[in-house]
């Protein structure tokens, strides 16, 4: 989840988007070829289930203004909430003499949550379903994504199946462009106006992803939002993994506040919750 250019499919948003209710929740009842090879249901009481789930703690990434904490992260009722607030916590690495961003702060002025699966379970290939309820609020920065086992960023390979910021929904994949240090996006914005629901953000919705030797398909309420070519994302000669999305990914949710690309918070009512009703992953019996 980090900043982005944009390519926009004008003729994807002319197509309406349709509610989640009008899904199967089982998608091999769909594709007899697939089977559910891992999930979280979130049936748990109070905290996740540290064998699948590593939280991510302090300050992390974008220049952002949240200070990730385990306690932001609860499940109840069998949905996962990722939880932000507007609160003082002291950075027990603070260091005024430090050149690293995230030693430079005394303090940070929010809290939220953020997991991944790193080390635990990660795929390649399959279909990804994400049932989620964000908020669309200036400075929330709520995220789907997953990113390559090896590697480096951006040669790893990163996947966003869902990101919100400034008033769109992103669909996103990114490699390493000549300068592999930068990243060369396949993006696509979709603006809220476009959903013609002013309580789009009240309700859940699914974010899909179909992902092959081919293509990688992203999809929110069964309409493909952006298909990225894979014999395309390829890394520079010489950069290591030349084809980063032939390789596991691990997946990460969160919710981020500011920094790079979320926007100025300091206007929006908080606390905010980030809801996920479960995560689902198939693969196919005969993978390539």
């Amino acid at each position: 989840m980090h900043y982005i250019s944009t390519t926009l499919t004008a003729f994807l948003l002319s197509i309406p988007l349709l509610s989640c209710s009008s899904l199967l929740s089982n998608k091999s009842e769909i594709d007899e070829s697939y089977a559910i090879v891992w999930q979280d249901e979130f049936n748990c009481k109070g905290k996740i289930d540290e064998n699948d789930w590593n939280y991510e703690r302090g300050f992390r990434r974008n220049f952002e203004a949240q200070w990730y904490k385990s306690d932001n992260i609860n499940c109840h009722n069998g949905i996962l909430e990722i939880e932000a607030k507007r609160e003082v916590v002291d950075n027990p690495y603070y260091d005024a003499n430090s050149d690293n961003w995230r030693k430079q702060r005394q303090q940070a002025f929010y809290t939220s949550g953020s997991i991944n699966t790193k080390g635990k379970h990660s795929w390649k290939y399959g279909r990804f379903e994400i049932r989620a309820r964000i908020k669309a609020k200036d400075g929330l920065w709520p995220a789907i994504w997953f990113l390559g086992d090896e590697g480096t960023w951006p040669k790893r390979g990163e996947i966003d199946l869902m990101e919100y910021y400034q008033g769109q929904i992103l669909a996103n994949a990114a490699w390493a462009k000549a300068d592999s240090k930068k990243p060369f996006w396949d993006s696509v914005k979709i603006p809220m106006s476009d959903f013609n629901d002013p309580h789009w953000d009240e309700k859940f919705h699914l974010w899909r992803m179909d992902w092959d030797k081919d293509f990688i398909q992203l999809y929110l309420d069964d309409q493909l939002i952006n298909s990225i070519d894979l014999s395309k994302a390829i890394n520079p000669a010489g950069k290591l993994p030349k084809e980063p999305f032939q390789q596991p990914h691990y997946l990460l949710l969160n919710l981020a506040i500011g920094g790079q690309a979320g926007g100025d918070p300091s206007h929006t009512a908080f606390p905010n919750k980030y809801e996920i009703d479960y995560v689902r992953v198939y693969q196919k019996q005969s993978q390539d």
